[in-house]
């Protein structure tokens, strides 16, 4: 499932005179991907960090330790602040929405994202579940980065991200839950906060530091981490290095959240293992070290201590240790294809004992155009038990869907989807993939209806508004009703806006407003005045909120 680029985005006119929003790209359609220039990337995090510098060196003095033992007491107790609030003012709370916000406006602007939408949902679901267990509020979002490094990172407001390279160096869901579980406990316990003046404007620094070097590490990795060990040595830790109490009480909450979430907090330990093998393969190599390791230092002490820790909690018998690890299985070889990070070769080996790697084979050929190789593969898979087949939903009619719409079949694509959304009806993937499939079967209007809840539960999800402003060219297209054409164009501009203010383009989204206003001020002076008010007072409040956000200065 591919997503267009807003950017390649024409303005026709419909028959009834108003401007149509028409892909240049017919077929494929991707999300847009910002690449500023490495200079200009590379001298922005240089700036940053190094600004950041001092700043953390006096944050890291003056933060008290938090808790320097490790002995678990009550591994059904979590030492959290105030869960009504977290203990802050509504101003506070307000200041880290913005700020939140504005951080997830900016990676969505700057680097390449793993859009894939049952990808997402399985990370989303175990971070939710790891969050809930020590905060009231749910992430403001989740996003993963198409990024072959080991890197987890988390912002005030609650955004958390994570690199594909995490998922595909881990070997179990619990070792990935362990990285995750640490980045909410750094929330949870408000490491990005404190009273003083300075220590916000320093941490702000070190969130805008924190962006440009993930915006460089996306064009060059190298490069990026260049800038990274210059901070370090210009200063004893990396300006985006967490002070060693904060570290060690994200792993000692981190591990609470763990056990309490329903995972083995003793595969942290095991993650930080192998993250110290690679950091000294890569020091003999004289290569740079994993980007989790400069932002969080792995000393030889904590290593030891979360080893230690870990022990306090009870063994897990071999069959609780293996409980998520079919999960595991399907969203390695899911990212491995969809991060196009497997051959053929490597795919169809694997597929000899992976379900898995089936799935991402048949997925592999679909993608290819191989269709006769690919329905080998699910017939393959459908001689399978019922009991084994069902263990694969609902990824397995995703992968038939996905194999289907590669051949233009969008009706069939419809009808295997519909099944599995009818029995999760709260998946956001199901509903993504099967509006896609809706909207190209020429059935837009059931589309809008499968997404805009998506939309009302998550304001930044760029995937659905691509998806309803699709829906929306569509019905603009289509109907008979020159209203209802008029109407879908507006509503295709309003969407497209929401695309560009979730990715940073302030301009471009106010553009795209003005654009839509226009219309539905030509709209009052015909018989369809009615329609045309309560559009205005929307697209009003949305010029509002994106000039808000153009001015957020944090």
């Amino acid at each position: 499932m591919k997503r267009p680029d807003s950017n390649n985005s024409l303005v026709a006119t419909n028959s009834a005179g108003l401007p149509l929003i028409l892909s240049k790209q017919k077929g494929k359609r991707h999300f847009m991907s910002v690449a500023l220039p490495n200079s200009i990337k590379v001298g922005l995090s240089m700036m940053l960090l190094a600004m950041a510098s001092g700043a953390h060196s006096q944050e890291s003095q003056t933060l008290p330790l938090a808790d320097s033992s490790w002995q678990v007491t009550d591994s059904q107790t979590l030492d959290l602040p105030n869960l009504r609030g977290q203990g802050l003012s509504f101003a506070e709370q307000y200041q880290n929405k913005m700020l939140g916000e504005w951080s997830l406006q900016n990676i969505n602007g700057r680097v390449r994202m793993e859009h894939d939408p049952w990808v997402q949902e399985t990370i989303k679901d175990m971070t939710w579940r790891l969050n809930a267990q020590a905060r009231q509020q749910a992430p403001l979002g989740v996003v993963i980065i198409d990024n072959p490094s080991i890197n987890a990172f988390a912002a005030p407001g609650g955004v958390i991200g994570i690199n594909t390279g995490t998922i595909l160096s881990a070997s179990s869901m619990d070792e990935l839950a362990s990285v995750v579980a640490h980045e909410v406990a750094h929330i949870s316990q408000r490491h990005y906060e404190s009273g003083a003046d300075e220590r916000k404007k320093a941490l702000l620094m070190q969130l805008g530091g924190m962006l440009a070097a993930i915006a460089a590490s996306a064009v060059d990795g190298d490069a990026a981490a260049a800038v990274m060990m210059g901070s370090q040595t210009a200063s004893m830790n990396s300006s985006m290095a967490f002070s060693r109490s904060n570290e060690r009480e994200a792993d000692r909450v981190g591990m609470q959240i763990m056990t309490q979430a329903g995972y083995d907090p003793r595969a942290m330990p095991r993650f930080f293992a192998t993250m110290n093998q690679q950091s000294q393969l890569n020091q003999v190599e004289n290569q740079f070290l994993p980007s989790f390791v400069r932002s969080h230092p792995l000393s030889n002490e904590r290593l030891s201590e979360s080893q230690s820790r870990a022990q306090q909690y009870p063994a897990l018998s071999l069959s609780q240790q293996q409980r998520h690890q079919a999960l595991f299985d399907l969203l390695y070889w899911r990212v491995q294809v969809t991060g196009k990070h497997a051959s053929e070769v490597t795919l169809t080996t694997a597929a000899k004992n992976s379900l898995g790697a089936k799935l991402a084979l048949m997925h592999w050929y679909g993608e290819q155009q191989r269709f006769k190789d690919a329905n080998k593969v699910l017939a393959e898979i459908n001689a399978l038990s019922s009991t084994q087949r069902q263990n694969l939903e609902p990824l397995l009619s995703i992968t038939h869907s996905q194999l289907l719409s590669e051949q233009g079949k969008w009706q069939q694509t419809v009808d295997v989807l519909e099944s599995q959304q009818r029995l999760y009806p709260e998946r956001r993937d199901l509903r993504l993939y099967l509006a896609e499939a809706l909207t190209n079967s020429s059935q837009p209007i059931k589309a809008q209806a499968l997404l805009k809840p998506l939309t009302e539960q998550q304001p930044s999800d760029r995937y659905a508004w691509q998806s309803l402003q699709l829906a929306n060219e569509k019905l603009a297209k289509t109907t008979t009703s020159p209203q209802l054409a008029n109407i879908a164009t507006i509503n295709a501009l309003r969407y497209r806006s929401y695309d560009q203010l979730w990715s940073g383009r302030y301009e471009s989204a106010l553009t795209s407003l003005t654009q839509a206003k226009q219309l539905a001020e030509n709209l009052q002076t015909t018989d369809h005045a009615n329609s045309a008010r309560p559009l205005l007072a929307n697209i009003n409040a949305e010029l509002k909120a994106i000039k808000t956000a153009k001015d957020f200065k944090p």
